[in-house]
Order: structure tokens, then sequence, then C-alpha cells
């Protein structure tokens, strides 16, 4: 199945599930759909991000997150997950959600991204490897540095990257800062 043609769960604000529709159609549209976002950190707390491939049907070429797409019918946030990451950047990792946020943005190609969008994270130390179908390169970075790059350089960005890192950053911060205190009472 090409990724054009695959399936989304259709949503509504409360992500119950109302219907399915071809991908490409539901952005075409712009009906609220399910989506995830996956995070990756190392032990030194940067984050890997992906630039997405040129030939991606819509954001070709930004910055983005170490994965991101939408779970199958049927499939779990977390099956979706470790599939897309193995499938886009060949990484084992599992990852649980932390929040989740609806968004609505018009994207190139004339396509509006209307999305529930699910934040998981993970940690790996291998940035993993390139499936060139998907993306273009991959780094760790430091968040702090992510963060101010975003404010200059918006336009390298992806939208719900943007949206993740600079309007629900408090959320994500307040999880990894729990997570750190778990590993230093663990040492």
């Amino acid at each position: 199945m090409s990724p054009t043609n695959e399936m989304v769960v259709l949503v509504d604000q409360n992500d119950r599930e109302i219907g399915l529709m071809e991908k490409l159609e539901a952005h075409q549209k712009g009906l609220l759909h399910r989506a995830f976002s996956v995070l990756i950190f190392n032990e030194k707390g940067e984050m890997l991000i992906q630039k997405r491939a040129q030939s991606k049907y819509h954001s070709g070429g930004l910055w983005s997150n170490a994965c991101c797409s939408h779970p199958r019918p049927e499939e779990s946030l977390e099956t979706a997950a470790f599939r897309r990451l193995q499938e886009e950047i060949n990484l084992s990792a599992s990852c649980s959600p932390i929040f989740s946020f609806v968004y609505k943005v018009e994207l190139d190609n004339q396509l509006i991204e209307h999305e529930l969008d699910h934040v998981l994270i993970g940690y790996s130390e291998s940035a993993g490897s390139i499936n060139p179908e998907e993306v273009e390169d991959l780094k760790f970075v430091s968040v702090e540095y992510l963060r101010m790059d975003m404010i200059l350089h918006p336009n390298n960005y992806t939208e719900w990257f943007k949206i993740i890192l600079l309007k629900h950053f408090y959320q994500l911060k307040e999880h990894l800062d729990a997570q750190q205190h778990l590993v230093h009472e663990s040492r």
C-alpha cells in the first residue's frame, strides 16, 4: 500500500473514532484524524530530529521530531510508533504517550493538517539509520538549541513540531524532569 492511499482514523475532539478515510483525502478536506509524534531522547537529554525527505507529500525538506505518522485502524499508538520508527529510521525503541493536542494548519500542496496528535516519548542512544524515501538527515541536538533555532528560523521546521516545542514545552519539560529525577533516585 502506498503512503498516500493508507487509511486514517477520523476522530472527534475527544478522540472518539467516527470513521475511516484515505489519508490524502483527509488532508485535502482538513478532517480531524488521529496522529502521533514520537520524541526520542538520549542519556544527555538531547532530542533526535530528522529532516524529512524532499519527496514527502507535504513538509518535505523540513526538520521534525524523530518520527510522526498515523496509527492504522485497530492499531495502538505504541505499536504504531514502534512500527514507524523502524520504517523511517530503522530504530527500535519503546515509547509511551505523554500528552495530546488538536491543531489545524494549512500546509504546502493545498493540504490541511487537522490532527489530534498524541505525543509519545522514548529513549535511545542510537540515531538509527536513514530510509531515504522518508528521511534526508538525522541528528541529536539539545532542546535549548532547538527551541532557539525554531524561534529564529521557523520555516525550517514542521508545523506540528513547532507546536510541540514552543506551545507545549512545559508539558514536555515536566515529563523529562520527572524522568531525570527517577534516574537519579535509582543510582
